[in-house]
């Protein structure tokens, strides 16, 4: 249970895929204007990460590995990647149009998502267990969703606010980014 709980942690806080990792972060300026779209990406980042992360452990570990093949694992990551995106496009097309339309080009951008490959990637490179792979690729997702979440709330309080003229927009918000990043990075002491 203690190890279950410390993967949670290091996978929402202390390995904070956009944060620590630096994965992720076109969606994360392109989708954190607004908390709705910048919710609602968050949610389908956790999905993704979460299921391609699965099935490409296991592809990897069951059919890359055993057929000496171990060096196509990119290329068959990112075909997983696509597919299940896909898939979650055309549901979320059908469920809310609100929602697909907010997020515009950057749903189906979550294929090339660097975020997805790279925990995908991670849990290989690292040999995971399969519990493993899938409670850290799903805190990952859950980390995404709060930073994203905390990001698009602080840019929305952020529009309101008197920013001089240079700072508004992208710079201001790179450095709200910076700030949360020397935050999360007290979580693994290296601040």
């Amino acid at each position: 249970m203690r190890d279950i709980l410390a993967w949670v942690l290091s996978g929402i806080l202390v390995e904070n895929v956009i944060l620590a990792r630096f994965f992720g972060t076109c969606p994360f300026l392109g989708v954190s204007k607004k908390r709705s779209s910048a919710t609602g990406m968050g949610f389908a980042v956790t999905f993704v990460i979460t299921i391609s992360s699965v099935a490409s452990w296991l592809l990897y570990k069951y059919v890359l590995v055993p057929m000496e093949m171990a060096y196509m694992r990119t290329i068959v990551f990112i075909l997983v990647i696509a597919s299940l995106v896909q898939i979650l496009e055309m549901f979320i097309k059908k469920v809310s149009p609100a929602l697909y339309r907010s997020l515009g080009i950057y749903l189906p951008l979550i294929t090339t998502n660097c975020a997805i490959l790279g925990m995908a990637s991670v849990v290989t490179m690292e040999q995971f267990t399969f519990l493993k792979t899938l409670i850290y690729s799903f805190a990952s997702g859950v980390g995404f969703l709060l930073v994203i979440y905390i990001f698009s709330s602080l840019r929305e309080k952020l529009e309101r606010a008197p920013i001089p003229k240079p700072f508004q927009g992208v710079p201001i918000a790179f450095i709200i980014a910076g700030i949360m990043a020397m935050i999360f990075a007290r979580f693994a002491g290296v601040v």
